[in-house]
């Protein structure tokens, strides 16, 4: 089904339907992060952010994103 454009009549842009997230936030393995970020990428999730975990620092945390169908 194709989406809908509303065009806002005032300023005379068209705009698209808000695009829609889910995420995930997932612990990284230092001696498998390549292997833990490609396999969630190979499923269309986009990283989008690296961060500390909140018990330990040594521990980081992936967050990453992808449109919902």
């Amino acid at each position: 089904m194709p989406k809908a454009r509303t065009e806002l009549s005032d300023t005379g842009i068209t705009v698209g339907p808000m695009t829609k997230w889910e995420y995930a936030t997932v612990p990284l393995l230092v001696h498998a992060t390549k292997q833990i970020l490609d396999t969630w990428g190979e499923d269309g999730w986009e990283l989008v952010q690296v961060v500390p975990g909140p018990n330990n620092p040594e521990q980081l945390v992936a967050y990453l994103k992808r449109e919902k169908a």
